[in-house]
């Protein structure tokens, strides 16, 4: 199995999401910042997250993206495949034609084993097992605070209006009247 960056960001990217949805949206470019993955990236990726019901967007202020379902409903395969990751070892994508012409090498049962084996993997490992992982590492989830508009004690003092001339130009004008 050749797992790229792209399946790797996916899982790292939901981990921190559904760390931490319980304060509403979560952002891209908060994940991003965390993360330290590209802006433009996680907006593909969470664009073929979408189209799967892993994730639900909410635009405006206060928007960002929540878990389209339960942690515990969604698997690290469910990510993978969902990012269109191949999960596929063996070197003719499952065709059988390794050599080309319907001929197969010697191994491609092997690698078809191994197929089995990390789908059967994946799909037992959970966004929330993820999630409880992190969390028993220490993983410090900051909440974000909710924003309160404070009523000032302080007087509003306005300014002092001057009606003197502001140039030359105004200071000729006053004096020829």
């Amino acid at each position: 199995m050749r797992l790229t960056t792209k399946g790797r960001f996916a899982v790292t990217a939901m981990i921190d999401l559904a760390l931490r949805q319980a304060s509403g949206p979560v952002t891209l470019a908060a994940i991003s910042q965390r993360q330290h993955i590209s802006l433009s990236y996680l907006e593909q990726l969470f664009g073929k997250l979408r189209r799967h019901d892993l994730v639900e967007s909410t635009r405006g202020p206060g928007g960002g993206y929540t878990l389209g379902r339960k942690a515990a409903d969604i698997t690290v395969a469910d990510i993978i495949v969902s990012v269109d990751e191949p999960i596929d070892a063996t070197q003719c994508g499952g065709k059988e034609n390794c050599h080309g012409e319907g001929v197969r090498c010697m191994t491609h049962d092997l690698w078809a084993s191994l197929n089995a084996k990390m789908v059967d993997f994946l799909d037992s490992v959970t966004l929330q097992k993820l999630v409880d992982d992190q969390l028993a590492k220490g993983v410090v989830v900051e909440h974000m605070p909710t924003i309160k508009r404070a009523i000032s004690t302080a007087p509003v003092v306005k300014p002092i209006r001057v009606n003197a001339p502001n140039s030359v130009f105004a200071l000729g004008a006053v004096a020829s009247k």
